[in-house]
């Protein structure tokens, strides 16, 4: 399979934690693109994980006027220690009207691939299920072509719920395990590691979806040998795309980076994922969990036609 890269072609080898080394700086992106996005995303009164919690890769990804869009409010009912999506208790209730925002945002903007995150909404009684479940509906409704993508929270493991999402069939269901199993009690509040093998699981087995997602961050401590063992449990899990990208801390009360990965370790468990039969590896320093999500979602339909061609002239 092709891969995506966005590797340097030339690595510094410096892991300095006092600075950032080379291959973690990038260059602005230029082009009306970037206010067009924006114009977009603010006509509708919309969030976005771009925005919210400061992904690097915010300016490439509005210069081609796509984004990945935060349902349910900007407000956490979880206050993870990686993230600085803004924590409450009680977040505003939901806004009836932004499926339709949503909608019309994407049809605007020309998306052919949606991806839909979430806060966590422990909140509320099906943790906002029914609210992304509208979201879905609405937005085949008015983009008859488009391909959806949810990345949902565990909905505190209510498969009740998950079966709300999982009803109306996304092309690709995310839901990322973020960490190492030894770190996920400092890393992620509430989440549980176990939990979320077995819902990226129940995902797979539900056969309601084309393809199951979820993503690792490194940098936050953990050995070489745990991220091995978190894509050998994934993989089991039946996930047929793994992302892994660098953690970077977002705010100073947020955890620190504790080792500058490499772009050589990334290509070694990108080598590795593939080594055990992931279907689909993106591994780099700014990949993130819905980074240039449009192009693996068409990678993995032309690997799917390929291999059903395949077994027609076998047959």
């Amino acid at each position: 399979m092709n891969r995506l890269n966005i590797l340097p072609e030339k690595p510094e080898a410096d892991e300095s934690l006092g600075r950032f080394p080379s291959w973690l700086h990038r260059k602005i992106p230029q082009g009306g693109n970037l206010f067009k996005t924006g114009g977009i995303l603010e006509k509708y009164r919309l969030n976005t994980v771009c925005e919210e919690a400061k992904c690097p890769n915010r300016l490439e990804c509005y210069s081609k006027k796509t984004a990945t869009f935060l349902a349910l409010g900007k407000e956490c009912t979880r206050n993870c220690g990686f993230c600085d999506i803004d924590f409450s208790k009680q977040p505003k209730a939901p806004e009836e009207d932004e499926p339709e925002r949503i909608a019309l945002s994407v049809k605007e903007l020309g998306l052919k691939h949606v991806v839909i995150t979430m806060v966590a909404r422990d909140d509320l009684p099906d943790g906002g299920a029914e609210h992304i479940a509208a979201i879905i509906r609405t937005t085949r409704q008015v983009n008859r072509e488009v391909s959806i993508e949810v990345l949902i929270s565990d909905l505190s493991g209510n498969m009740t719920a998950v079966d709300i999402i999982l009803n109306e069939k996304p092309e690709i269901f995310n839901h990322n395990i973020e960490t190492v199993r030894s770190l996920t009690p400092r890393v992620r509040h509430k989440a549980q590691y176990d939990r979320t093998l077995n819902l990226l699981h129940y995902a797979k087995m539900s056969r309601k979806v084309e393809f199951v997602k979820s993503g690792i961050m490194v940098g936050l401590g953990e050995s070489d040998e745990e991220v091995r063992t978190t894509i050998d449990d994934l993989h089991a899990a039946g996930c047929d795309i793994i992302t892994i990208g660098h953690y970077l801390q977002a705010h100073r009360h947020k955890l620190r980076v504790k080792a500058f990965i490499t772009p050589a370790q990334f290509k070694a468990y990108e080598d590795y994922g593939y080594h055990v039969g992931v279907k689909f590896m993106y591994s780099g320093p700014f990949v993130r969990s819905s980074y240039n999500a449009h192009m693996i979602k068409n990678r993995m339909i032309d690997e799917s036609h390929e291999s059903c061609n395949s077994d027609s002239q076998l047959e």
